[in-house]
């Protein structure tokens, strides 16, 4: 079965909504989910959105907070139009009902301040921002009558119209309904990558289980080009608790005057940077890894104890109750905490429109690199970059349609099981998922080194060959195209953490513990080609 739209969408994630609410005012659009409309990193997201709408703020001020943190690899024209951009959507979100926390007067938005930034200017929903952002586009998007919304589906790969005869543009992809076990044929004018990070990738993370790199592995085998894969941000305090899943404590706290303190008690962060508990997420996050090694300790602690309990109650009431589920009562005591992968700042290169190097594949969100992030994200950069990338792509990818709509169609075949029988062997893929997240986890994490990389490369190696031989010998499923994609997002951030030989950003390596002004660019990979630096 083969369905056809103007424009395909990939992901329900703040970057894909927007992209979708756009786009539809233009032409028919399907929004294709693995799971439900709601299941993304956007609604997990707690801080904010960060934009300039303080008088006493300013856009090169957070221009100059973007690019002091993303390591001098952020692309100065993009952080511009960015942040000039980001007002706008704010107001498009509150146009479409968002209720973002006022002052107590009602009158004006309240702003906080997170780590890196010189001025309050994050805007929240309490300390469930993403939920109500998720919540307001996703009924926007149902209210639309030119979006379908069709969940329980997942992409197994982009359609290549070359592959076909036709010319080389991508036209579709083929999509596994998750109920029936079968592969339909999505096709449109215009394919939108908007399938989020690919935490999942590491042992310990903050994502939901969705973030399976399933974007970047699609584009990487379709011949895309991709960038910055070795800057994977690991957010310096996710809660520590045996049942904690993946629970994020905001770098909020630390913006209302959260201090991370030993198991002593004594206030670590002032030995490591002169911004102390605000310092960016990148310094922070060694800072706890080297202590925690240091020491032997398990994981630190994030004291808000000093704060009012009203102020506490009020301000974050969501990460309030989920502790207290845990038998931690932040008002007071110290939340035990330990850094988790966060966010992808590399993946799919597009430009200022959201273009990637392949006709017809457009990207935004998490899976592309913008040159935004550069080597660190500033805090709450991401959900604006979805949003303002989201319009933005929308529009350049219309006119694109148009100017193609009157192009001949492609004969795709429909998708072919060939000898492929289904799997009893399970184990396989549990067994290696487990594998790669652990090896991710030791030798391609926070610190790394030569010597780890190398034994990284060499089990990534040895895994993609069963992988391989697993994916062609089965019919697909869910679990399988994770553990593909998964794969492949691991072999690219080795390779491209590999090929840097400095620190930088993310990207610490013990073997070259400095920055060099000849890695001043972006680590560019594609299928077939390897990693190398094009300089800003």
């Amino acid at each position: 079965m083969r369905v056809e739209s103007d424009y395909l969408v990939l992901g329900s994630g703040v970057a894909g909504l927007s992209f979708a609410l756009e786009a539809a005012r233009h032409g028919s659009v399907i929004m294709v989910t693995k799971r439900s409309r709601t299941d993304s990193a956007t609604n997990w997201a707690q801080g904010g959105i960060a934009a300039v709408l303080d008088p006493s703020d300013s856009f090169e001020a957070h221009a100059h907070d973007t690019l002091s943190t993303g390591g001098g690899l952020s692309h100065p024209e993009v952080v511009e139009m960015v942040v000039r951009d980001g007002p706008e959507r704010i107001r498009d979100l509150i146009e479409l009902g968002a209720q973002f926390s006022r002052s107590e007067e009602g009158h004006s938005l309240d702003l906080t301040r997170e780590g890196g930034h010189s001025a309050r200017r994050v805007v929240h929903a309490g300390d469930i921002t993403g939920e109500e952002v998720q919540r307001v586009l996703v009924e926007a998007a149902a209210a639309a009558p030119n979006i379908q919304i069709i969940e329980d589906h997942m992409a197994v790969d982009l359609v290549e119209a070359s592959k076909f005869g036709g010319p080389p543009r991508v036209v579709g992809a083929y999509v596994l309904d998750e109920q029936t076990g079968q592969v339909r044929t999505f096709l449109a004018r215009a394919t939108v990558l908007a399938t989020g990070g690919a935490g999942k990738v590491y042992l310990y993370t903050s994502n939901p289980d969705v973030a399976t790199g399933d974007g970047i592995g699609m584009a990487y085998r379709a011949g895309a080009e991709l960038a910055n894969m070795e800057f994977f941000q690991f957010h310096p305090t996710c809660l520590f608790h045996p049942e904690a899943k993946s629970f994020l404590i905001s770098e909020a706290l630390r913006g209302e005057g959260g201090i991370l303190r030993l198991r002593s008690g004594e206030a670590f962060m002032p030995w490591h940077h002169e911004m102390k508990d605000l310092a960016p997420r990148d310094v922070v996050a060694r800072a706890i890894d080297y202590e925690m090694k240091r020491l032997g300790d398990d994981c630190v602690y994030l004291d808000m104890t000093h704060k009012p309990s009203s102020f506490l109650l009020e301000r974050f009431p969501n990460i309030h109750a989920r502790c207290l589920e845990f038998g931690i009562d932040m008002t007071k005591e110290p939340i035990p905490v330990v850094p988790a992968a966060h966010y992808m700042c590399g993946g799919v290169v597009v430009d200022t429109s959201g273009r990637t190097t392949l006709d017809g594949l457009w990207a935004v969100g998490e899976v592309t690199c913008t040159g935004l992030h550069g080597a660190n994200r500033l805090a709450s950069n991401s959900l604006l970059e979805g949003l303002v990338y989201g319009h933005r792509t929308a529009i350049a990818a219309v006119a694109a349609a148009q100017s193609t709509a009157a192009s001949s169609p492609v004969k795709v075949p429909d998708w072919d099981v060939g000898e492929a029988v289904p799997s009893d062997e399970a184990v396989v893929v549990s067994q290696n998922w487990d594998e790669i997240r652990r090896f991710m986890w030791n030798f391609v994490g926070i610190v790394r080194s030569d010597r780890r990389l190398r034994r990284a490369a060499r089990r990534i190696e040895m895994l993609q060959d069963e992988i391989r031989e697993y994916y062609w010998a089965h019919l697909v499923n869910r679990d399988m195209l994770e553990l593909r994609n998964i794969a492949d997002v691991a072999e690219l951030i080795i390779r491209c953490a590999s090929a840097r030989k400095e620190s930088r950003g993310l990207h610490y390596n013990l073997d070259y513990p400095h920055s060099g002004e000849e890695w001043e660019g972006d680590t560019r990979i594609s299928r077939g080609a390897p990693p190398h630096v094009v300089r800003i």
